[in-house]
């Protein structure tokens, strides 16, 4: 069994998350803060809540620095879980925890926002955790912001609602989906599968 965190900015019921990688075969707890010693193989950011009071969790409720407490352990985040892997966001005025460079930004208003429903992936370059994910697999969104990297080299999947929303990216030890894998049937299994591999070697 593989040992894993997810870490709760307070927002909402992060149980279907903790029951998916539950039933992947990982061992899960919930944490709130990055002060404890770092016994785990992986963590997670989930996708539930706003930009600034997420990374204000982050950073006032820890004495331990994200970074160090990460290391080199492998770190998925999910929607806005991915979106803090980047400088900043149009949603608020916090800076981002930085380890991917390029900002958040809202979706066109030609979109309808937020973009909520399956779409399907566009498979752009091998990724780890897209190992065994076909090209055009359906994935479950919902969100409102998409990232915009400064080199398009970290992303390994794509979706199109009209414009390329970057669905997936990859960059050292950090993962992120725009979509939920936790609610994302067969693919979003899958690609759990493929997180927790990362964290057990």
């Amino acid at each position: 069994m593989v040992s894993v965190a997810i870490f709760d900015y307070g927002a909402g019921n992060i149980f279907s998350l903790k029951n998916s990688l539950e039933k992947v075969g990982a061992t899960v707890d919930v944490i709130t803060t990055f002060d404890n010693q770092n016994t785990y193989s992986g963590l997670l950011l989930p996708g539930v809540g706003n930009f600034d009071p997420a990374m204000n969790s982050v950073r006032n409720y820890s004495k331990v620095e994200f970074r160090d407490y990460v290391g080199s352990m492998p770190v998925l985040g999910i929607c806005l879980g991915m979106e803090m892997f980047f400088e900043k966001s149009e949603e608020g005025k916090e800076k981002g925890l930085d380890v991917i460079d390029g900002e958040v930004i809202v979706l066109p208003p030609s979109m309808k926002v937020p973009h909520m429903g399956w779409n399907d992936l566009e498979i752009k370059k091998p990724g780890k955790i897209l190992e065994g994910v076909k090209d055009g697999s359906w994935a479950y969104f919902v969100h409102s912001y998409r990232v915009k990297p400064k080199s398009n080299d970290v992303i390994t999947a794509e979706s199109d609602y009209g414009i390329k929303v970057p669905a997936v990216v990859e960059y050292e030890n950090f993962f992120g989906t725009q979509f939920h894998p936790e609610k994302s049937s067969i693919v979003g299994k899958i690609m759990l599968e493929n997180f927790l591999k990362e964290c057990k070697k």
